[in-house]
């Protein structure tokens, strides 16, 4: 058996030259812990009782990486084919209205002849703009605050003004919007000439940097247990194992910097000035969705709600849901509950079941008005290594289909992906996912440190499209 002592335990020994006990010439417990001789009984394969550690795919499943050659991405997205304004005065006479929140060439959308529905919800009028009043410009470039008085006559009421309901309005009461125009005979007027309309969007790509050190001593070590990777990998190096997890860390890296990274407002370093991750898109140009409880008793009224929403926005006919576990629950029982034969009772076929089979209510997609949904689980809001500590976000809804965009490298418009990446590459440089060992040990010998070092870098931007098509769940 093999003796675990550190040589001092034995010093009082002395040697006799018959057999024979004597007080100094014995092992006693106390000199050695025999229960510790013995190699201990190892199960050799690593219990792997998180189960898939990893949280990427999302992007992978929604979206596409495309290469860039430049630091900056810029794309142009149209604008609303029809003029509308909310927020709009009147005065008390009913024979103006006044637009407030314009900026500096929104006036121009506005002229004589036009036809306009003015509505404060409850009560509408029917009107027609006879001339332009005053323009008051913003008090700053893109301030959209300038204010713009519209002259205008009123259809279907005496005196052609506005109704007592829609008079005298100075809280932005009433909403407009442009359905045609009327113009007399042998009229001089030639109508309205309006330019296309689009705003343009740009983001930077971020650089992604992480490493893993390990020392020339310990990559020669062999360990007891065998080791395993989500990726299959495994054996007795720790290193070995060590090193792939970094690497896995830094692919989940990769998604999570997409989701959630936000351009830099204040000084953070020299050259880092942050990029508009998916979260901070949708949350400045998307819609946002508060209070979910799709589970609740009005659980179907809340989702139509986004669905009126959606109506307003685009009208992407197919869309994926990723949720997390409470919210993807709250909308089984929503869905369950439009399937009951009364109380307690449940339709088999609707949800392909039989008497004899075990029931299945866990929805993966359905139909609502003219939307399809498709529905899964999103590990990154479950873990509780990740958002599923904070459970701020409760899931995303993302329109699945593609968007036709001007391509300057190929030179022609090509369809997209609403949310894909970009990532530096040319024919000389590819920064998509690069990993390079630096040090002395096992060959590589680019410096004089006795260890290995594993670089990992990456160089990439989200392009979130169409973000008015996304909802955030909070």
């Amino acid at each position: 058996m093999a003796l675990a002592n550190t040589g001092a335990a034995l010093q009082h020994l002395t040697p006799r030259p018959v057999k024979g006990l004597f007080a100094d010439n014995y092992l006693s417990v106390s000199d050695m812990d025999f229960t510790q001789q013995f190699l201990p009984e190892v199960y050799e394969k690593e219990v792997e009782r998180y189960g898939k550690r990893t949280v990427g795919g999302f992007l992978r499943m929604v979206g596409a990486e495309m290469p860039m050659a430049s630091d900056r991405i810029v794309w142009s997205e149209q604008g609303r084919l029809h003029i509308a304004h909310d927020g709009v005065d009147s005065n008390s006479g009913g024979t103006t209205i006044e637009i407030n929140g314009l900026g500096a060439t929104d006036q121009s959308l506005m002229g004589a002849g036009q036809t306009l529905v003015i509505s404060n919800g409850t009560v509408t009028a029917k009107a027609r703009i006879t001339d332009l009043g005053t323009f008051t410009a913003e008090t700053s470039a893109g301030a959209k605050n300038g204010k713009l008085i519209v002259n205008i006559k009123v259809y279907g009421e005496s005196g052609a003004a506005l109704p007592t309901a829609l008079r005298n309005k100075s809280a932005g009461e009433l909403n407009i919007f442009v359905f045609g125009s009327e113009y007399a005979k042998g009229s001089g007027d030639v109508g309205n000439s309006f330019d296309a309309s689009f705003t343009t969007f740009e983001n930077k790509p971020i650089i992604l940097r992480d490493k893993y050190n390990v020392n020339g001593s310990d990559v020669a070590q062999i360990g007891w247990v065998e080791v395993t990777t989500e990726a299959g990998t495994g054996g007795y190096l720790w290193y070995l194992k060590s090193e792939h997890e970094a690497r896995l860390r830094f692919e989940d890296y990769l998604e999570m910097s997409m989701v959630e990274t936000e351009k830099a407002v204040g000084a953070i370093a020299a050259g880092v000035t942050g990029s508009e991750g998916m979260f901070e898109a949708i949350e400045s140009r998307g819609l946002v969705y508060n209070a979910t409880d799709f589970g609740g008793a009005n659980g179907l009224g809340q989702f139509d709600e986004i669905l009126a929403e959606l109506d307003k926005q685009g009208a992407i006919e197919e869309n994926m849901m990723f949720l997390d576990r409470a919210t993807s629950l709250g909308m089984d029982n929503m869905l369950a509950a439009q399937n009951s034969y009364g109380a307690g009772g449940t339709s088999y076929g609707v949800f392909d079941n039989s008497e004899d089979m075990a029931l299945n209510l866990g929805f993966s997609g359905f139909r609502r008005g003219s939307y399809d949904f498709y529905k899964t689980d999103w590990k990154y809001l479950n873990d509780s290594t990740t958002r599923g500590s904070i459970g701020d976000i409760e899931g995303v809804m993302v329109p699945a289909g593609t968007s036709t965009v001007y391509d300057e490298q190929l030179g022609t418009n090509i369809s997209r992906p609403f949310l894909h990446i970009r990532y530096r590459a040319n024919e000389a440089e590819d920064r998509r996912m690069k990993s390079w060992i630096t040090g002395s040990v096992g060959g590589n010998f680019t410096s004089a440190n006795d260890e290995m070092n594993v670089h990992f870098l990456s160089e990439r931007t989200l392009c979130v499209q169409a973000a008015n098509n996304f909802v955030l769940l909070k």
